[in-house]
């Protein structure tokens, strides 16, 4: 690893890449930790503990929410306007072949798209977020010219965030999204190492221990996982082309065992926080709308009811979001085209059907896996008493941190590989 650090640093090009990556890092954590003006930090103390869900939203803003920094919202109005585009694919043809079938121009103005309505989203977010400080002391009563500036500012941090996510995707190394995402989470351990030694009592040391050992075994295991792949064997027939014979070659079609990352448990978290948040809206509201507000709220708060809920949304929206995103029909298609084929199995649908035979098998396994993950910390921390470190024990930021990390240092392995080629 040192002299792959080594060439790292010779090559001009690549140590440039991955300067202007943390120079992107710098300056959003620069931007996370410039609040609002007019917080009361005894309120906000006291918010965080009545709303734990949002210490779920605080993750992927690298503690910008729990500091109500310019970018509180980070890039969850963008992530919120590509899943709602992505479903909407499942609705209208138009988008659907836009998406699929128009290769690079097609999904540069997919993107597109999800980038206008960031806009209005990070607008509408921002104003329920300031909204719901108001009515809980965080901030003081803002006039509507202050309310209007303060909902501009913070969809204008988000939108910025979008910006620097897209300038590491096309300058510097790696999915500047997840490494924004990476970063934030990241952020996060020295203060996690800070409540540790704070609430440190050598009476518990079998406890953290026992948390360690937890955390160390279900880090392999998502390592494992999301490495994970189902590989299908591909023929293809020889052909003669003037002199020149083509194909004739064995492979094989790779089908991960966790197809659909960490978008599952995005999904399953909007479904989850979405009523708990209208019902803290109209807690205190007078007559049936505050009765019913009530209920829902205490319903959502059950641990068992949540975690179960959780669990089984997780692995719903894995199979739908591999649908969205997985089409074996295509692959068959393209497959035929190119002269390859499954041995025992007839080229085009029958191809098409055993893929997607395969596909459910393993979506199964990966399925589970992911609802697991997504209650780990819940399990976790009450069998060992230990809440800290939690990105260690599961749920979204682990698989982020994972997949991010394995992703990165795939593409700087390719440069460097791609350099060698070059000498030879």
């Amino acid at each position: 690893m040192f002299n792959k650090l080594i060439q790292i640093l010779k090559i001009h090009d690549l140590r440039n890449k991955i300067l202007f990556v943390l120079g992107i890092f710098t300056i959003f954590r620069i931007m996370a930790n410039i609040p609002i003006p007019g917080i009361n930090a005894e309120n906000l103390k006291d918010f965080f503990e009545q709303f734990q869900m949002f210490g779920l939203l605080n993750v992927f803003t690298g503690g910008a929410l729990d500091n109500l920094s310019i970018v509180m919202l980070g890039l969850g109005p963008f992530i919120t306007a590509v899943i709602i585009f992505q479903l909407l694919t499942m609705i209208f043809p138009q988008l659907e072949r836009m998406y699929k079938e128009e290769g690079e121009a097609g999904k540069q103005r997919f993107n597109q798209y999800c980038r206008i309505a960031t806009v209005p989203l990070a607008a509408l977010q921002g104003y329920g977020m300031l909204t719901l400080l108001q009515k809980q002391n965080v901030i003081g009563v803002l006039s509507p010219i202050a309310l209007l500036t303060s909902i501009f500012t913070i969809a204008a941090g988000a939108l910025f965030l979008m910006w620097l996510g897209e300038l590491i995707s096309e300058k510097g190394i790696g999915n500047g999204v997840s490494l924004l995402i990476f970063a934030g989470i990241i952020a996060d351990f020295p203060n996690n190492i800070r409540q540790m030694l704070v609430t440190w009592d050598p009476s518990r040391i079998p406890s953290y221990l026992l948390f360690f050992g937890m955390a160390l075994i279900i880090i392999a295991g998502v390592v494992l996982i999301n490495e994970g792949r189902r590989n299908i064997p591909v023929s293809y027939a020889k052909r003669v082309r003037g002199t020149k014979m083509y194909g004739g070659v064995s492979t094989y079609l790779p089908l991960n065992v966790n197809p659909a990352g960490v978008m599952p448990i995005i999904f399953a978290l909007s479904i989850l926080l979405f009523p708990s948040m209208i019902a803290n809206f109209f807690t205190g509201a007078a007559g049936a709308v505050g009765n019913i507000a009530q209920i829902v709220s205490t319903f959502f708060e059950n641990p068992w009811v949540y975690g179960s809920l959780y669990f089984l949304l997780v692995c719903l929206f894995t199979f739908f979001y591999t649908a969205v995103t997985f089409d074996p029909k295509s692959i068959a298609t393209n497959l035929q085209k190119m002269g390859g084929f499954v041995p025992g199995i007839r080229p085009g649908t029958s191809t098409a059907n055993f893929i997607q035979y395969i596909l459910n098998r393993v979506l199964l396994i990966g399925a589970l896996f992911l609802g697991t993950i997504a209650i780990m910390p819940q399990i976790v921390g009450n069998i060992t008493g230990v809440m800290v470190f939690s990105f260690l024990i599961g749920g979204t930021a682990l698989l982020i941190v994972v997949s991010v990390a394995l992703e990165t240092m795939r593409q700087i392995n390719a440069q460097l590989q791609m350099r060698e080629y070059e000498k030879f």
